[in-house]
């Protein structure tokens, strides 16, 4: 297979991912226009359809399509459904308050997913936090976990997974990376808790009056769309053509069965998941090439334990995005696999967990990393909330992850070893 892939048809994809994280700060009025996206991806795209075409690779190619299908579908049905979920809260905006969120939103995420998770969280999270000063870092932290590691414990959490549930993977087989669900979150859980004690204590005094005379309970508007929401679970068990079919009538049912001042309270809006199926159509298809070399080169790759897949996945996945990059790396990881047996989806599971891990949670490493890592970054934005630059939020990101990337990349070498 090597010898009719040239090394030429990465280029696009390489190319798409790098405008993806350029051109909105290099041309942002350029970039704002859906048409000018749309240029980009087809000038990233079309190379290498045409070469899949003239090569005789429909069938990698259809197979690539069906997979953004499934990938957009559920993405689409659990941001339209979660959008129709008004939850009214403003809560005293103490530490403990928003560490609770993002342990909420946590488990919430591999429910409902982490787009679901994140649209119906986020906004109780900045009205309750509307009276403060000093909340900068609250999203930031809000989109490492609910948006990312949150989503670790189901298919439906996050993209990867459920692209690999698509390829075969048993529905209950993610419940296996709950010690690094909870590793993860509850050191962001902490984390946020001890930077938002010091911010609270800058807070002048006259906020934190306002913050307590303006608490509103928690209220829920349009419950219907919960229902929903859990009728997104059992689509996922459908074969494929119904589930998708499936996913459409819920989005359709959510939207317009939705009243319509609950999608203006939530300031409910499709250009943030038109953005993600627009770019995310160049990168399914722009990664062909590259899932069919990394197969077939993968005993000849420097990449061949548990924790270079970890690192290599997660940090693709902070610029490449991670579901494309969890199927190129699950790709490699059939190739190791000859040999051995008690294969998960034909991986070793070890392997499976590695790139499993890697891919959701340091998809939190840039915006691009994950497709909710936009949304969350859109929504807190036309709230009026200033949201870190590109390299400002990466490096937090890291950093802040840093600490629980060494534990896990122990633990997967002892793991290996033993």
């Amino acid at each position: 297979m090597s010898d009719v892939i040239p090394s030429w048809t990465a280029l696009p994809f390489g190319a798409l991912v790098l405008s993806m994280a350029s051109l909105p700060l290099l041309l942002p009025h350029f970039w704002e226009r859906r048409s000018f996206q749309a240029l980009v991806v087809a000038a990233c795209l079309l190379p290498v359809v045409f070469f899949l075409k003239q090569h005789g690779l429909e069938h990698e190619l259809w197979h690539s399509v069906g997979g953004y299908v499934t990938f957009i579908t559920t993405l689409g049905a659990l941001y339209v459904a979660a959008g129709g979920v008004f939850a009214s809260a403003d809560l005293k905006a103490t530490p403990a308050t928003n560490a609770g969120f993002l342990i909420v939103g946590s488990l919430l995420a591999s429910i409902i997913g982490t787009t679901g998770a994140s649209v119906l969280v986020i906004r109780p999270l900045i009205r309750t936090n509307k009276q403060r000063k000093y909340t900068g870092h609250i999203v930031p932290f809000f989109i490492l976990a609910v948006a990312n590691a949150g989503g670790l414990l189901t298919p439906l959490g996050d993209p990867p997974l459920l692209v690999g549930f698509v390829g075969g993977v048993p529905f209950f087989w993610t419940l296996k990376l709950f010690p690094i669900w909870l590793l993860y979150n509850a050191s962001f859980a902490l984390f946020l808790y001890l930077v938002d004690k010091r911010a609270y204590a800058r807070e002048a005094k006259e906020n934190l009056v306002r913050d307590a005379a303006e608490q509103m309970p928690l209220a829920v508007k349009g419950k219907r769309n919960l229902a929903l929401l859990g009728a997104i679970v059992l689509a996922a068990f459908l074969p494929p053509i119904w589930r998708e079919l499936g996913l459409v009538a819920i989005l359709l049912l959510s939207y317009f069965g939705t009243p319509k001042a609950v999608h203006e309270q939530n300031q409910f809006s499709f250009a943030p998941i038109m953005e993600v199926a627009l770019l995310f159509i160049g990168l399914f298809v722009c990664l062909v090439p590259i899932e069919l070399m990394l197969g077939d080169k993968a005993s000849h790759l420097p990449i061949q334990h548990a924790a270079q897949m970890f690192w290599g996945s997660g940090l693709l996945s902070s610029v490449l995005d991670n579901a494309p990059t969890y199927a190129a790396f699950v790709a490699l990881a059939k190739g190791l696999a000859h040999g051995h047996t008690d294969l998960v989806a034909g991986v070793v599971p070890i392997h499976l967990v590695a790139i499993s891990a890697g891919s959701v949670v340091m998809g939190a490493t840039t915006y691009i990393g994950n497709g909710p890592n936009l949304m969350v970054k859109s929504i807190a934005e036309r709230s009026g909330l200033p949201m870190p630059s590109f390299v400002r939020y990466a490096v937090f990101a890291f950093f802040t992850m840093l600490p629980a990337h060494v534990i896990v990349t122990v633990a997967l070498i002892m793991l290996e070893r033993s």
